[in-house]
């Protein structure tokens, strides 16, 4: 069929692989929703959260119900969060949260990508300071289609910053702050494409383009892992 066709056919492949790892990270996000507070949405905040990422990422529903019935049951086993930090090539802190049902399998994991690409495994807390946890909510920018009537509720609900990029609307609070702004764009009626407490680096740091590769090569193996939520570095 032509050099055409396969090329197309291995992007589509790619798309699917890229939505099945999200799904994946997303139910994990819902199972320790669900153990942290219940099963119910509506008394529980965090899985409500997980529940509208799913949404924001056309996670199908029957998969957020079956994720939910999942974890009460404990079918996948009883996950735990872990924060894994450690140093990539050229001094790049790494920060590697997970959520696994086998710690011993994840942590061999993170230290396997991180010695490859010429980095180590450090200790837990170790690379706290160069980092501050916040609160991000994205939004589609059209679900707020007058952000000077809703700014003041926003800044009194927690919001430190916010920021216009491209379509969307990005708020973001500190890491107290976070359930307070949830609340608050529920009340408004504003639904987020994501929310979640992301590590922000306090500096940033430049290296040539050849360094950077390097660097987001390592990100991208990690990222691939099912056991890997998020992953954070300083790069500028």
């Amino acid at each position: 069929m032509g050099r055409a066709f396969e090329y197309r056919k291995a992007r589509k492949f790619k798309r699917w692989d890229a939505m099945s790892r999200t799904f994946t990270k997303i139910g994990r996000e819902i199972a320790m929703a669900v153990k942290e507070g219940g099963a119910d949405p509506e008394s529980n905040t965090r899985l409500r959260t997980a529940m509208q990422n799913a949404r924001g990422a056309n996670m199908p529903k029957d998969r957020v119900e079956s994720a939910i019935k999942r974890a009460v049951s404990r079918e996948d086993g009883d996950f735990e969060e872990i924060v894994y930090e450690g140093y990539g090539p050229f001094g790049v802190p790494i920060v590697v949260e997970c959520t696994t049902n086998n710690a011993n399998r994840t942590v061999a994991m993170v230290r396997m990508h991180l010695t490859r690409a010429g980095g180590s495994l450090g200790k837990t807390g170790s690379l706290d300071f160069l980092f501050q946890r916040k609160g991000v909510f994205q939004i589609a920018a059209d679900k707020i289609p007058n952000l000077d009537e809703v700014e003041l509720d926003l800044i009194d609900a927690g919001a430190s910053d916010i920021e216009k990029i491209e379509d969307d609307i990005y708020i973001y609070t500190e890491f107290e702050q976070f359930g307070a702004m949830q609340k608050a764009l529920e009340r408004l009626g504003i639904e987020t494409v994501k929310a979640n407490v992301q590590r922000i680096p306090n500096t940033t740091q430049e290296l040539s383009g050849e360094q950077e590769e390097a660097i987001m090569n390592l990100i991208e193996k990690f990222e691939d892992e099912d056991d890997v939520q998020a992953v954070y570095h300083n790069l500028a």
